[in-house]
């Protein structure tokens, strides 16, 4: 007898579209990694990558709808043939793809993932339609929908596996071997699935329905899951521009919106009902602390924009799994599922980085789940008032008013304030709920969603852009601001990339870079310490800072990635270089790959300035860059590394690293008296040999790294998972 007569095993079918789906993301973050010595640490590069999976994701769902006409059996051979030709890409290596032209990142980034590991990803990205589809083919399989659910299981498995075992155990080639073995445990799965279906037939899955599912639909089919799939890349992108600078926070906007799909398509409804009821209000009260917070670096904010998308994302999902049609078009539903993710993908990646000057897209998804999320029970609301349709109109329009205007208000009154006492945010959350009220329509609830984000903080950030004090690169957002006595600011998110003071103080070292911190006492003493004429390179333009530490007969050199910030220094906003070093040489893009085709013996004094923000480049602190570093420096040369961070010690890093490659080195902790343009650094010496740090040592009281932990940093190996500060989170 066949298994088509016999039990459906349901086992194998969810545990084969796990393994799948645990690959997937156990790949994702693996390719990054190994992409990293290439591309830094911009947050726009992860954005980048969830871009070409969405895509082949997109692709592997239209191949396994095309396969669809043919018999099952020989969807099954097509399938596991499609699997052999992608394992001969095996084990993943990064494509030799030559490095962009400054500029062309946004398209270089996507092609180099596309090369890397587009074969193996778009052949087991195919696996969760069909193997929905042979489930299904038997003739007491069930519903075949909650397989979805375990397929998001496994992707969220396999994002955690990464980050807690694979990277902080593994080289990243043994992650690859070991991702290949997984793929042949997959295939054997995949295999043993296909040949239990083999005497199945198309006729065992449910007939056709009688009418094509209309337009209105199958619209809904492609905005409900492009909403939560861009709202999930855009609150990555709005946490760590405007709230909080904290290092892996992409893994949660992404784990959450996995685990959004697993309750949305569970088979017991409970849970997602519950999201369903709640969304309105999550989604007016928790959009509306977020956009208040933004740019305060506020814990409560951050947590509600992570809590908005967890609940959106699955309340959007709950209602694209109650439009499902019947099993005979499960792959068509699941095409149009993967083109709606890849639109949002499009939108927040690609387009939104183009188009806004600021994270516009977020309050944009924002207003756009309002207009799709289910209001059920709250539009009842407005009954408990009248039910006079009249009055509630008129109701509605007074409600609007008075929410944005009180609204507006409240944000006036705190805007110049550093912390927000109780009292705002009661007020606060008063007014949201009586936002609810407004949910007893569509067109009232989008318009209060509109008129909160706008008012707490939209319409500042509007005047800012028409203002023009911001511009956006694929590397980040920069914002540009005065002070009251004078000093400029350049942000970078909520990191400080450097301050300039009014004149006649305008030459006057500030924020990490003055006079007493590590590379201010380097600097102003570079001729007693590797003699006069010294060649200076500096890793990390910011507004120019270090270049008033240059003395007469000096050649500088500056490399920096972004030339929106190169903009900054060389178009007035920031003095410092046109001041202090007009003629300084330029070296534009990743400064590891630029280091590495100059001469040897290129510098006298190496600043490397680039681990204070929240997307660390590891690539720059590998082994393999310190030998970079080493080579660039002439014998008797001195390097500093600017390790300031608020969530990561770097300095065990750097002392193992100090220990492998044979470099003699100190750290300086600078304190400054306290003023609003000087802060507290850390900044550490190494040189081959001990001459240069003797001198050094005098100007201060530098003291020895501390003990090295754990293994050395190399390009096949690094995690901050161990070094993270867990009490600076909060």
């Amino acid at each position: 007898m066949t298994d088509v007569a016999g039990a459906p095993r349901r086992w194998l079918f969810t545990l084969a579209i796990f393994a799948g789906s645990f690959l997937l993301f156990l790949v994702q973050p693996m390719v990054a990694r190994m992409a990293l010595p290439q591309l830094g640490g911009a947050p726009n590069v992860w954005n980048s990558a969830m871009l070409v999976y969405q895509a082949l994701l997109l692709a592997g769902y239209a191949y396994a709808h095309a396969i669809g006409r043919f018999s099952l059996r020989r969807q099954g051979v097509i399938h596991l043939a499609v699997l052999l030709v992608a394992g001969l890409t095996l084990p993943l290596a990064l494509a030799p793809v030559a490095e962009p032209a400054s500029g062309w990142e946004v398209l270089w980034v996507p092609w180099l993932f596309l090369l890397t590991v587009g074969p193996a990803f778009f052949a087991v990205s195919a696996q969760a339609p069909l193997i929905q589809r042979w489930f299904a083919a038997h003739p007491h399989a069930g519903n075949p929908y909650p397989l979805y659910a375990a397929s998001n299981l496994g992707s969220f498995a396999g994002l955690l596996a990464y980050l807690l075992l694979a990277e902080p155990l593994l080289t990243l080639g043994a992650q690859s071997w070991a991702w290949t073995a997984g793929y042949i445990a997959m295939f054997a799965l995949v295999a043993y699935a296909v040949f239990s279906r083999r005497e199945a037939t198309i006729e065992h899955i449910a007939p056709v329905e009688e009418e094509n599912p209309g337009w209105k639909r199958k619209t809904l089919w492609l905005l409900l899951p492009a909403v939560p799939s861009g709202l999930m890349l855009s609150t990555t992108t709005f946490l760590t521009t405007d709230i909080m600078a904290i290092p892996l926070l992409w893994v949660i906007p992404l784990g959450l919106y996995l685990l959004s799909y697993t309750i949305a398509f569970a088979e017991k409804r409970g849970t997602a009902q519950i999201f369903l009821f709640l969304a309105p209000l999550v989604l007016l009260v928790d959009g509306g602390i977020a956009i208040f917070a933004a740019g305060r670096a506020d814990l409560l904010a951050a947590i509600a924009s992570i809590v908005l998308l967890f609940v959106i994302a699955t309340a959007l999902h709950a209602r694209l799994y109650d439009l499902r049609p019947g099993p005979a078009r499960l792959s068509q539903f699941y095409l149009y599922m993967a083109a709606g993710g890849a639109l949002g993908g499009v939108f927040t990646a690609l387009l939104a980085p183009v188009l806004f000057d600021w994270t516009w897209e977020h309050p944009l998804l924002i207003l756009a789940a309002a207009a799709l999320v289910p209001l059920g029970a709250w539009r009842g609301l407005m009954r408990l008032i009248t039910k006079d349709r009249q009055t509630i109109r008129m109701v509605l329009i007074i409600g609007l008013f008075v929410l944005f205007n009180a609204a507006l208000l409240l944000y006036s009154r705190v805007q110049a304030e550093t912390d927000l006492v109780w009292i705002d945010w009661a007020a606060l959350l008063l007014i949201l709920c009586v936002a609810m009220v407004l949910a007893a329509r569509r067109l009232s609830f989008v318009l209060a969603c509109a008129a909160l984000l706008m008012a707490l903080g939209g319409l500042a950030n509007l005047i800012s852009s028409f203002e023009g004090e911001r511009e956006r690169s694929y590397f980040g957002i920069y914002s540009i601001t005065q002070r009251d006595d004078g000093d400029r600011i350049l942000m970078h998110g909520t990191t400080i990339h450097g301050i300039q003071r009014a004149a006649p103080d305008s030459r006057e070292p500030t924020a990490y870079y003055g006079r007493s911190s590590g590379v201010g006492l380097a600097l102003a003493n570079a001729e007693s310490i590797v003699g006069p004429n010294a060649r200076v390179g500096a890793v990390g333009l910011g507004v120019g800072t270090l270049a008033c530490y240059r003395q007469p007969g000096q050649q500088w050199t500056f490399f920096e990635i972004d030339p929106t910030v190169l903009h900054f220094s060389r178009d007035g906003e920031f003095t410092f270089l046109d001041q202090c070093a007009p003629d300084a040489n330029m070296q534009m893009g990743d400064a590891r790959l630029r280091l590495e085709d100059l001469p040897a013996d290129s510098f006298d004094i190496l600043v490397i300035d680039a681990f204070s923000s929240d997307a660390i480049p590891l690539h720059l602190l590998t082994l393999e860059a310190m030998a970079i570093y080493e080579r660039a420096l002439a014998p008797g040369g001195l390097l500093l590394l600017h390790t300031s961070n608020r969530y990561v010690s770097l300095e065990p890093v750097v002392s193992r690293l100090a220990e492998a490659s044979g470099m003699s080195a100190m750290v300086w902790q600078d304190d400054p008296v306290r003023r609003n343009d000087l802060y507290s650094s850390t900044w550490i010496a190494l040189a081959p040999g001990p001459e240069p740090l003797n001198v050094l040592s005098s100007t201060a009281d530098w003291r020895l790294l501390v003990e090295p932990e754990g293994p050395v940093w190399t390009d096949d190996y690094a995690s901050v998972l161990p070094y993270l500060v867990w009490e600076n989170f909060l």
